[in-house]
């Protein structure tokens, strides 16, 4: 193999005027996808660490509660017991929190909206506080300052509302302002609180457009529910990778332990509430879901990113591949005596096939090691540089305000092997149509 080896860098290097143009070529398409790669990567855990913290767990036991048919109310009863048996039977449990739900109308002096607040306890929460960044006054008022309002530890007393840039825009509130939230109880009648904005959060894209957040008492105190009654239990794990197969898991300990629970439907509550209604049933029932069903309407975007950039790759590696292709066939018009001369004195057929498809392989190799290396070190700075996404429409798409740009070494060694492997077959028939040369045609070959 060493002798092969040799014989293809030479032959790399006698051409290397076109051999510089394919590696190039081939080097800086494969950085490319690296930088893709990295997008749809930064995308996904950003959407992962953003979803865990607004808006579900890893596995989330919520349900409805519905007085009369017609009813369907974000709400389920025995909390306490609900969060006992999770405790019991969840395998590889970190933690675990209960919120409120709700779907109201939130009113300020000058516009009004509808919102989905939820009841927190903010000395429970962990991620939320690691993931809300407050802004400045500057980013949601005309001739704000550069400071930033408000605390968050201000959810910790009673009538306290944390909205977002965005919101405070449309209903043109700044921390300290009043807001009224009005929303109709299970028994029919329409009720309101009256809350202070207590910070205003920095937008987290479609996610932070209706997500509000309020201490638990308010919600209770708007629902008219008692303290035992919550809207779901966040399940987070140590490993979210299991979180379909602890679903299941529950699913089977809760029936055991007598609670009708819905069929599983991959979609947020928010989408249930039509369903739900139109079912004929009073009383509880429980509903089991992972985090990616609490965003399966946001799910498009990180296909539409894998489609863009694969489509993309996909049609400058047939350009590549052509030119692979062309390349080596003029290598082996170039060589064609040579071929003969080697083919005449013992080398078999296969052999030739083999020498011309290491020189292919070996091309493609350095070629996509060098553009892997260049990708990679592109992302990681950008990813370290914390470049600001000045378009507000990327801004919501990718849920950040910054580019966040991960590599992983499994990623770089797929498409170092995929790449390598995509070379060899683009050179395949040349290599092959090469080794079938007849040796006294090619001896005497001009040209």
């Amino acid at each position: 193999m060493r002798t092969y080896l040799i014989i293809a860098l030479r032959n790399l290097l006698q051409a290397r005027r076109r051999s510089l143009l394919l590696t190039s070529a081939l080097a800086l398409v494969t950085a490319l996808l690296i930088l893709l790669l990295s997008v749809s990567a930064g995308f996904n855990q950003t959407l992962i660490r953003n979803t865990t913290a607004l808006m579900s767990g890893h596995v989330n036991v919520g349900g409805f509660f519905k007085n009369k048919v017609t009813d369907a109310w974000p709400m389920i009863n025995d909390v306490a017991k609900i969060r006992k048996i999770v405790e019991e039977n969840t395998p590889g449990l970190d933690f675990i929190i209960d919120r409120d739900r709700a779907w109201a109308k939130v009113i300020s002096e000058r516009q009004s909206m509808f919102v989905s607040p939820s009841g927190i306890d903010i000395q429970d929460e962990s991620q939320l506080p690691e993931v809300i960044r407050l802004a400045k006054q500057s980013e949601y008022l005309e001739g704000g300052s550069d400071q930033v309002l408000g605390n968050l530890a201000n959810l910790a007393k009673p009538r306290q509302a944390l909205i977002f840039v965005a919101q405070a825009k449309r209903l043109g509130v700044d921390v300290g302002d009043y807001l009224t939230i009005t929303a109709s109880t299970g028994a029919g009648r329409t009720n309101t609180v009256d809350v202070t904005v207590a910070a205003i959060a920095k937008d987290f894209g479609f996610m932070s457009n209706w997500n509000l957040f309020l201490p638990k008492a308010d919600i209770h105190d708007l629902y008219q529910t008692t303290d035992d009654a919550s809207s779901v239990v966040m399940i987070y794990l140590k490993d979210p990778d299991q979180a379909e197969k602890v679903m299941g898991h529950l699913r089977g300990v809760f029936e055991k332990e007598g609670y009708i629970l819905m069929d599983h439907q991959p979609a947020p509550f928010f989408f249930k509430f039509e369903t739900v209604a139109g079912e004929d049933w009073t009383g509880q029932k429980l509903d089991l879901t992972i985090w990616s069903d609490e965003i399966s309407f946001m799910s498009w975007i990180s296909q539409a990113l894998d489609v863009i950039s694969f489509s993309l790759i996909g049609i400058l590696m047939i350009i590549i591949a052509i030119g692979i292709m062309n390349s080596m066939w003029i290598s082996v018009r170039e060589r064609t005596r040579e071929i003969g001369t080697v083919r005449a004195i013992g080398m078999t057929r296969f052999r030739v096939l083999k020498m011309f498809m290491t020189e292919a392989l070996l091309l493609g190799f350095v070629a996509t090691c060098l553009g892997t290396l260049l990708g990679t070190l592109s992302a990681l700075g950008i990813d370290a540089a914390q470049w600001q996404i000045p378009s507000e429409a990327v801004r919501a798409i990718l849920m950040s305000d910054v580019l966040h740009m991960p590599v992983s070494a499994a990623q770089m060694i797929h498409v170092i092997w995929i790449f390598t492997l995509i070379t060899g077959l683009s050179a395949l028939w040349p290599a092959f149509r090469a080794s079938r040369l007849q040796p006294v045609t090619a001896i005497h070959h001009a040209g």
